[in-house]
């Protein structure tokens, strides 16, 4: 079964994008640009919002070494 986290993310400067983060539990990603209703990949952040997404992608990667260093030890 594959689970997905939401995150809602407004850029407080230009351009004021409003995204949402879909993080998979399999490590896929999505990006929404919720304004201009389509999908957009990382290269294409910047500023806080690729802050953002960097510091999420960590705390993902932490938590499943983590999940996995309890299943298999």
């Amino acid at each position: 079964m594959r689970n997905c986290e939401n995150y809602r993310f407004i850029e407080r400067h230009r351009p004021f994008r409003d995204l949402t983060f879909k993080f998979y539990s399999d490590g896929k990603l999505t990006i929404i640009d919720n304004t201009a209703e389509e999908v957009i990949t990382p290269k294409e952040l910047k500023g806080e919002s690729y802050d953002f997404y960097v510091r999420r992608r960590i705390a993902f990667i932490k938590q499943d070494l983590h999940d996995k260093l309890d299943k298999y030890a």
